[in-house]
């Protein structure tokens, strides 16, 4: 049966967008199909609607999602009364749902629709879907016994009403009282109630939306420059070093269109990150001559600078009126609200408590999710030497706002800096560390001459060896400064794994389950990598593809066994599949005898695990092919972990597959390392970057 999530609230101005899109990301973490139904819409564009559909991939038509235009309720509730309106909408409801696990039901928005008692009908509705209800109310501006008060009635109004109330929402409340809050609801309310802040970033304007409000026209900046948040206005009229007192960051400077001065001032405190700026907003209809305009665009490459017609007084008057929304065009506040939620609820709680179904397989949607989960829980550092590199620091934002780990970035601070300022990037919390500088410096050469006695490493050397970022990066982790490293988007392999073969060195092997009996352990001491490679409808272990180019039979037995424990500890069922040209006795040679002694040598390590081997890739992965290659095997047409002979195969595969079937390829990673290290492809994107993170942060979580 499908299950239902009704999120609504009591009035406008609650910001349950929040509420929503984090309720969202619980249900794809746990289920296939989600479906989203609204059952009232306004005319024009719904940005959230279209927000969920590009983030999580929706494959739902759009015209499935809504039940009928406001303006059409309310015709039909005048004519034909409740009822009928009611049942329409069920019928439109039910539609959808057959299709789906689970459906995110996006209540009536009280946007003065001209129906009715809203909150009785958005109640009807939950109970006629057979929907859970989670109400949510919003605290801007009241006190905190007043968002006790309301958020109490609310509860009561939609319990009085018949509604299944597994958790109730306050959000926006002041800070200072968000503790007293949630303590007092906790002792008069029983059911979980969590309590959202008020968070600026998600009120603030970006700059783009400002130019749009304003009928602005955009002289300079980027589109990283138009996506920042407006946090601050600071008015323009007084001499530059009063204005230069009055900036905040992240502040948009609205001054004259002729007040050069002010402008290219203003530029150069962002440029020297003192402090960063989101844009210029020049009033009067008045533009900079070309020389100005040049000048600031070398100061501060991609800020915004945008000229509008009218005066200080009305364009103020506009630009307190507009709000930040959460849409597909402004990411970055997406991954705010939904740090923001998941850090203010118990999710496992909640998902508990909605009663979601779990699907049966992991989708590739649901591994993304499960890998930010499970790093969030149980929080590590990781150090990223590629400081300056734009999509490190990307990364690094989303990785900071959804609080998935804490971060080191290497690199010259001042340039990491202005880099960020110039992405309207902000990197707060996270630990800025220049190799060439660092009061580190001398204790990790000492410890790298140590390391590297034995090959005639002197301090001298060792000195200037660990100016290098990775190497710097490597000791940290090496020293218990950090739990994990990745690099490689602008470095090669080598340059990555180099120093962690050299200072951090291989795992100490363990025996495992199955060991032989000659006490020979599961694992030998061999680094390896996988890729996790997400399919349209599965999560496959290709191992491996980065690292060791002819590996002979006794390292392709470690390789399994390595990948099989990798892809069990990341929630991938391991049934290994050994490759090769020839499935089964079919073939001979070389190169066929080497799969072969090697499925052998790791059937006698673990023979608790299903392994196969040699064995085609078609036999390996397709149940039709299986039953004529290999009839009755355990793995044949069903494998998750595909072992490759050597490198050649491996690399090129991996590369086939992301490219020709559109798989998301996370990876790779190494395994075999005393302490994670994880290396990156130089066309990483920002989302391979953070999933490879997260991953690297899971590793740290494992007992040394």
């Amino acid at each position: 049966m499908t299950r239902s999530v009704y999120v609504t609230s009591i009035e406008r101005g609650d910001g349950r967008q929040i509420v929503e899109l984090g309720v969202m990301e619980l249900l794809t973490r746990r289920v296939d199909r989600v479906g989203v139904f609204r059952p009232l819409v306004h005319d024009g564009p719904d940005r959230l609607f279209d927000l969920l559909r590009s983030r999580y991939r929706l494959t739902q038509d759009p015209a499935t999602g809504y039940g009928m235009s406001y303006d059409e309720a309310s015709t039909v509730q005048a004519e034909e009364g409740t009822d009928e309106l009611v049942s329409r909408l069920v019928d439109r409801f039910h539609a959808l749902a057959r299709d789906y696990e689970a459906v995110l039901v996006l209540g009536t928005d009280y946007a003065g629709s001209q129906l009715p008692e809203e909150l009785a009908l958005n109640a009807r509705l939950a109970n006629e879907f057979g929907a859970a209800v989670l109400p949510v109310v919003g605290g801007r501006g009241q006190s905190a016994e007043s968002v006790h008060t309301e958020a109490r009635n609310a509860h009561r109004a939609y319990a009085q009403l018949g509604c299944e109330i597994p958790a109730l929402f306050v959000n926006r409340v002041t800070p200072a009282d968000r503790e007293e809050v949630r303590d007092q609801l906790a002792a008069h309310l029983p059911v979980p109630c969590y309590v959202l802040p008020d968070e600026p970033a998600l009120a603030a304007p970006t700059v783009a939306q400002i130019a749009q409000a304003l009928q602005g026209t955009v002289l300079l900046g980027d589109d990283a420059g138009l996506a920042r948040d407006a946090l601050d206005f600071v008015f323009g009229g007084a001499m530059l070093p009063n204005l230069l007192k009055a900036l905040t960051p992240g502040c948009v400077v609205i001054t004259p269109g002729d007040r050069a001065d002010l402008v290219v001032g203003a530029l150069a405190a962002h440029s020297a990150g003192n402090p960063p700026i989101a844009g210029v907003l020049l009033t009067l209809g008045e533009r900079p001559g070309k020389e100005i305009l040049a000048l600031a665009d070398r100061l501060a490459p991609g800020t915004p600078v945008i000229s509008v017609a009218g005066t200080s007084f009305p364009t103020a008057t506009q630009l307190f009126t507009l709000e930040g929304r959460l849409s597909a065009a402004t990411p970055r506040k997406v991954e705010t609200a939904l740090g923001l939620f998941e850090q203010c609820t118990a999710t496992g709680e909640l998902l508990d408590q909605i009663s979601a179904p779990r699907s049966t397989r992991i989708t590739p949607m649901m591994f993304q999710h499960q890998l930010l989960e499970r790093a969030r829980a149980d929080r590590r550092h990781v150090v990223l030497p590629e400081g300056t590199e734009e999509r490190v620091l990307h990364a690094a934002e989303v990785l900071l706002r959804r609080g998935v780990c804490d971060l080191s970035l290497l690199g010259p601070v001042d340039s990491i800096r202005k880099k960020a300022a110039d992405l309207g990037i902000d990197l707060g919390r996270a630990r800025l560390v220049d190799p060439t500088t660092s009061e580190l410096r001398d204790d990790f050469a000492a410890r790298y001459a140590e390391l590297r006695a034995h090959k005639g490493v002197t301090l001298d050397l060792a000195h200037d060896v660990v100016a290098d970022a990775n190497y710097f990066g490597t000791l940290m982790v090496e020293q218990g400064l950090a739990d994990g490293m990745v690099s490689g988007s602008v470095h090669s392999t080598a340059a990555t794994i180099r120093p962690a073969f050299e200072i951090i060195k291989t795992a100490t092997p363990k025996a495992g389950p199955g060991t032989a009996a000659g006490g020979e352990p599961a694992a030998a001491p061999i680094v390896s990598s996988v890729f996790f490679m997400c399919l349209a409808d599965r999560v496959l272990v290709y191992g491996d593809c980065a690292v060791n180019p002819d590996p002979g039979a006794r390292q392709l037995a470690d390789i399994a066994l390595q990948s099989a424990a990798t892809a069990e500890r990341f929630g991938v069922e391991p049934r290994i599949a050994l490759l090769s040209y020839s499935t089964g006795t079919s073939g001979a040679g070389a190169d066929v005898d080497k799969v072969r002694e090697a499925t052998e040598l790791a059937r006698a390590r673990r023979p608790d695990l299903p392994i196969e081997g040699p064995i085609q890739y078609d036999a390996a992965v397709d149940p039709v092919v299986a039953a004529t290659k290999l009839p009755g095997s355990a793995v044949a047409g069903r494998a998750t972990v595909l072992i490759f002979p050597d490198l050649n195969t491996g690399n090129n595969t991996y590369k086939a597959v992301q490219r020709s079937a559109g798989a998301f390829a996370v990876g790779p990673v190494l395994q075999g390392l005393r302490k994670p290290v994880n290396d990156l492809s130089r066309g990483a994107l920002v989302g391979d970057i953070v999933h490879t993170v997260a991953i690297t942060a899971i590793q740290a979580q494992e007992p040394g």
